[in-house]
């Protein structure tokens, strides 16, 4: 059975204002909660970490642990 890119996982670099598919697939996981984000509702991230987030709230608290 062949898998489309809807079923992987994407690899994705993140700048500041947008983030490059470097590896197709249909979401990525949220670095704090690892729940699978689709990209179209991708809205979080760390261009510092590289690292996605599936809410205001997970981004949020993920940047305090550096404070």
């Amino acid at each position: 059975m062949l898998m489309s890119s809807s079923d992987k996982a994407a690899t994705l670099m993140y700048g500041p204002n947008a983030f490059r598919v470097v590896k197709p697939g249909h979401f990525v996981f949220c670095a704090m909660s690892g729940v699978p984000v689709p990209l179209e509702e991708l809205r979080y991230w760390s261009v510092d970490r590289q690292e996605a987030y599936a809410s205001a709230e997970l981004s949020t608290r993920r940047a305090l642990e550096d404070l």
